[in-house]
């Protein structure tokens, strides 16, 4: 059963030796995102769906068993999804969030499934709050320290407001720099080390929430 986590493992021990201006992404995924609020006018959890690219699908889905071809019914899929999301846990999900500058916490996801359609598959998940909030200013980024996978907010669908107060905005900010200027490309083996710790991050859209 093919899954997230040992691709990145195995990425981050190649990318040691590697210099930052080397690293690509080898996954790609199309993220959806929706804030949930209460009746109250606070956000309780992000809701999200990954769809995967095609090559990985079909790689995840290698020796996995199946009643009818080309068809993998939601059942079929709870082990696989189960798995990711256990091992995704170490990773924080891949998601990061800011309420007012200060980093927000997640409680366990309360539900997640997969889907398999156009031979893609797509990871359906719930990240609650730990403690819900009144958002005046809301930031969330999804993406791979690492940069062994590509997270890329679709393009029509990205951000959805569910439940918020009517005075609640939602954008999408992308990245002001993607990728290394002339000058970090000639920098020490420390700073490139450091730099490839979290250099998924240069390349990650933002959703920005503001409630005047």
């Amino acid at each position: 059963m093919k899954i997230l986590a040992p691709f990145l493992a195995a990425f981050c021990a190649a990318a040691a030796f590697a210099a930052p201006a080397q690293a690509h992404p080898h996954v790609w995924v199309t993220v959806t995102s929706q804030v949930i609020y209460d009746s109250k006018g606070e956000a309780t959890c992000i809701r999200q769906a990954w769809k995967f690219d095609d090559m990985y699908s079909t790689f995840a889905l290698e020796g996995l068993e199946q009643k009818t071809k080309g068809v993998y019914t939601r059942e079929e899929l709870a082990p696989l999804a189960q798995v990711n999301m256990t091992s995704l846990k170490d990773s924080d999900y891949f998601t990061f969030a800011k309420m007012g500058g200060k980093d927000m916490e997640f409680a366990d996801p309360a539900d997640y499934w997969l889907d398999y359609k156009d031979e893609m598959l797509t990871l359906n998940f719930t990240l609650p709050f730990k403690t819900p909030q009144q958002t005046k200013n809301l930031s969330v980024e999804v993406y791979d320290p690492s940069y062994f996978v590509d997270f890329g907010f679709d393009e029509k669908d990205a951000i959805k407001l569910v439940g918020a107060p009517a005075q609640c905005k939602a954008t999408i900010q992308k990245p002001k720099q993607g990728g290394l200027g002339v000058g970090q490309q000639y920098m020490s083996d420390a700073e490139a080390m450091a730099m490839m710790d979290n250099l998924g991050q240069n390349f990650a859209s933002k959703i920005a929430v503001t409630c005047p």
